[in-house]
C-alpha cells in the first residue's frame, strides 16, 4: 500500500477531515490533499509528526523506494525555495539605483547622482523609474515573504517580479539610461538562469 493511501486510511481511522489532521501537523490542508493524493511526500520532520501522531513507525508508513522519493522532492522544494528567495532579494536590489549617487550627471557636472536627481530627465520619466522599481521591490519584498512562509501566491510573485524586472530593462534601455539598464538585465538573466535550474 502506498503512503498516500495509507494516510488516507489512518485519518479517516481517525474520523479527522484534513483541515484537522492539517491542524494537529501544523501544516496547510493543501499539504495533506497534496499527500493523500500522491502528488508529493512530507518533509521528514513532518513523517516525524505524522509517526508520533497516528503512533505507527516512519516503516509502517513509507517504503524504502518512497522514502528516496520523499527526499528528492524535499531537496526540489527547498531548491525552488532557495531560487525563490534569492530571487525576491535580487528584485529588492534595483531601489539602490533610485538612492545610491552612482549616475554621472552629465559633462559639466563631475558629480555622481541617484537615477531620480539626474538632469535633463523630464518628470514623467522619473516617475516611470520610480514606478518601475517601485513596483518591483514590492514584489521582490512579497517574495521573499512567500518563499518563507510557502504561501500559494509565492509563484504569482515570481512571474510578476520577472515581468516586472523586464519592463524595467525595457524603461531603462529606451530612456536612455544604459547602465540602469545593463544591470537590471543582468538581475533578470541571473534570475532567469537560478530559476531554470532549481525547475520553477
Amino acid at each position: 500500500m502506498e503512503f498516500s493511501e495509507k494516510l488516507k486510511e489512518l485519518r479517516k481511522a481517525g474520523s479527522l477531515t484534513q483541515e484537522q489532521l492539517a491542524e494537529a501537523l501544523y501544516v496547510s490542508r493543501t499539504a495533506v490533499s497534496k499527500w493523500e493524493s500522491g502528488r508529493g511526500y512530507p518533509s521528514i520532520d513532518s513523517l516525524r509528526e505524522i509517526s508520533r501522531f497516528f503512533s505507527v513507525t516512519i516503516d509502517e508508513l513509507i517504503s524504502p523506494n518512497e522514502v528516496v522519493a520523499a527526499a528528492e522532492d524535499e531537496k526540489k522544494s527547498l531548491a525552488r525555495e532557495y531560487a525563490s528567495l534569492v530571487c525576491g532579494a535580487m528584485d529588492v536590489l534595483p531601489a539602490l539605483l533610485l538612492f545610491v549617487p552612482v549616475f554621472g550627471n552629465g559633462p559639466d557636472d563631475p558629480a555622481a547622482v541617484p537615477l531620480l536627481a539626474l538632469d535633463g530627465i523630464s518628470p514623467w520619466v522619473r516617475s516611470a523609474f520610480a514606478v518601475c522599481v517601485g513596483a518591483t521591490v514590492l514584489c521582490g519584498l512579497c517574495e521573499v515573504a512567500a518563499s518563507r512562509a510557502e504561501k500559494p501566491w509565492g509563484k504569482l510573485a515570481l512571474e510578476a517580479g520577472m515581468a516586472l524586472s523586464a519592463i524595467s530593462v525595457a524603461v531603462f534601455i529606451l530612456t536612455r539610461q544604459p547602465y540602469a539598464g545593463i544591470i537590471c538585465f543582468a538581475l533578470l538573466a541571473t534570475k532567469a538562469l537560478l530559476l531554470w535550474k532549481s525547475g520553477h
